[in-house]
C-alpha cells in the first residue's frame, strides 16, 4: 500500500490516485470511451489496466519487474538412446 503525503508533512497509509494529462491521438480516445461503456468501466480503469500489462506485475515491493524467474537447474531424466550409437539412433526414430 502506497504512504501519501499529507499536508504538514503527516503520512497516512492510503491507495493514491495522480491526475495528470496525456496526449491521447483522438481515434484510439474515442475507441477508449466506446470500451469503457462496453465494460461498463471507467477510461481511468481501461488505460490503468493497460498500463499494468505494458509495465509487467509488481513484487511484494511495490515495484514492477520485467524479468521472470527460472528454476535454478532442470533434470530431464535418463538418456533414451545413445546419440553416438547410429544404428540405435534410426531405430528409436524410426519408432516416432
Amino acid at each position: 500500500m502506497d504512504r501519501c503525503l499529507l499536508p504538514h508533512g503527516r503520512e497516512r497509509d492510503t491507495v493514491c490516485h495522480v491526475k495528470t494529462t496525456l496526449n491521447i491521438d483522438d481515434s484510439v480516445m474515442q475507441r477508449l470511451r466506446e470500451e469503457a461503456a462496453r465494460r461498463r468501466t471507467t477510461m481511468s480503469a481501461l488505460v490503468e489496466a493497460g498500463l499494468r500489462l505494458v509495465l509487467g506485475p509488481e513484487d511484494a515491493n511495490g515495484t514492477s519487474s520485467s524479468e521472470v524467474k527460472l528454476p535454478a537447474g532442470w533434470h530431464g531424466g535418463e538418456y533414451l538412446v545413445d546419440i553416438t550409437n547410429r544404428e540405435e539412433l534410426d531405430r528409436v526414430l524410426a519408432k516416432r
